[in-house]
């Protein structure tokens, strides 16, 4: 009975401890969204793509220097790495946003949209924040503003993380997070735990998801060049068709997903681009073809590259043609803390409200955040950003909307989430 009653003690003095500063922060948060939805609208409306990110990352650095906030530029070519320190000392929490745009013409209806272009892979396209990180970016400034203005209450130290290249990393090259990390980020500073976000338009404005374990998937990319003999399209007994081995390839791929994994393993094999001949009256002598891997069980990387093999080596050899082969691995499964996530849920909920927050499936999508997720706990959640009432297209399209009003939740969480943190409750 005595242990019951010390337990029940501590969870009303942790609770208490919790919500002590919960109206200083809704108020502050209150009088900085007017200014944090500006900036929001000036990023979103001058997008940048991957390690160009020269105006984001310059208005991040003004900002974060206005705060008094010590800052390091050029971390990763473009990247902005903010320090904050308690008046106390204690712990180190990280908190990363990503800058960069996509190659996207945006086809919204917002007064502040983009019209901006840029050339990409050699052609000329619009750029649009198709994947909200205006709107992690903007809720990042807001929690540096909102601490700043509570620092006589923080224990420990708060390490921001503006990162580049997220969206794009350039084949045989390091960028982003992978880089930072090269350059010794976390070996200058060590942080405890980190917290990131991601916009999320199947949630309303106000709703807040995350899942146990596994947040994101693993991405891998492959290049496959089927080889084969070309010759005149109304002789095809002459040819090789690499066209036809091709399409052989693209199904079989299949059946590694449906054949030789459990049927409750989570997994994506695409096959995303096909590019063979110049003309419609000849066979070609070879076809390229080029996709993603999606995995969130790391073990099932060699069966894939196995399985892929096999297949290009028995379709070709069936038809006399060969292949080439290229496989690299990209970002890991970004992975969650679920002790860090246990621990910090209850802060979630008194913020965004219980029943607002909910247990998601993770997104087979990747995010390079999976490399700060390995070096230390972690906790990725999604911020819904659909308006209530309204419609908006997917993440990585030109009709994807995040609403301005998701900015607040995403800063008076996060706040919390961190002062929660850094007080060790």
């Amino acid at each position: 009975m005595k242990f019951i009653f010390i337990t029940i003690q501590l969870l009303i003095f942790v609770t208490a401890g919790a919500q002590k500063y919960d109206a200083e922060l809704s108020a502050i948060v209150k009088g900085t969204i007017p200014g944090i939805i500006e900036i929001r609208h000036k990023i979103h409306q001058h997008p940048e793509l991957s390690n160009c990110e020269f105006k984001t990352s310059g208005l991040v650095a003004d900002y974060l220097q206005s705060l008094g906030i010590e800052i390091t530029t050029g971390v990763a070519r473009t990247g902005v790495v903010g320090i904050m320190k308690g008046t106390k000392p204690g712990k180190t929490i990280a908190l990363r946003a990503d800058m960069d745009a996509l190659p996207v013409t945006e086809q919204t209806n917002y007064s502040f949209k983009s019209t901006d272009t840029a050339v990409y892979n050699g052609k000329n396209t619009g750029v649009m924040h198709a994947c909200g990180h205006d709107i992690h970016t903007s809720v990042m400034l807001g929690v540096a503003k909102v601490l700043t203005s509570m620092k006589d209450k923080i224990s420990g130290t708060v390490l921001f993380i503006f990162q580049p290249a997220e969206e794009n990393l350039p084949a045989g090259e390091e960028a982003g997070a992978k880089l930072m990390l090269k350059e010794g980020l976390f070996d200058k500073f060590h942080p405890d735990a980190i917290f990131g976000i991601h916009s999320n338009p199947a949630l309303q404005v106000g709703q807040i998801g995350y899942s146990l374990g596994a947040a994101n998937a693993s991405s891998s990319t492959f290049t496959f060049t089927i080889i084969g003999k070309s010759a005149h399209a109304a002789s095809p007994e002459l040819s090789v068709d690499p066209v036809v081995v091709s399409a052989q390839v693209v199904l079989a791929l299949q059946t590694i997903r449906s054949r030789n994994f459990e049927p409750f393993e989570p997994s994506v094999i695409t096959v995303a681009q096909i590019h063979g001949g110049i003309r419609d009256n000849i066979i070609p002598s070879e076809v390229v073809l080029s996709g993603t891997v999606r995995l969130l069980n790391p073990r099932l990387q060699d069966e894939v590259q196995k399985r892929f093999r096999e297949i290009l080596e028995g379709t070709t050899r069936a038809a006399g043609g060969s292949y080439r082969f290229d496989y690299r691995r990209g970002a890991p499964v970004n992975m969650n803390d679920s002790a860090l996530q246990l621990k910090m849920l209850p802060t979630m909920e008194r913020i965004a409200g219980k029943r607002n927050v909910q247990a998601i499936h993770p997104w087979m999508a990747a995010d390079d955040y999976a490399y700060f997720a390995e070096r230390c706990p972690s906790f990725f959640f999604s911020l819904g950003t659909t308006r209530p009432g309204t419609i908006s297209g997917g993440l990585h399209t030109g009709t994807f909307m995040g609403d301005d009003d998701s900015i607040e939740v995403g800063i008076k969480t996060v706040s919390a989430l961190v002062i929660d943190f850094l007080s060790g409750l």
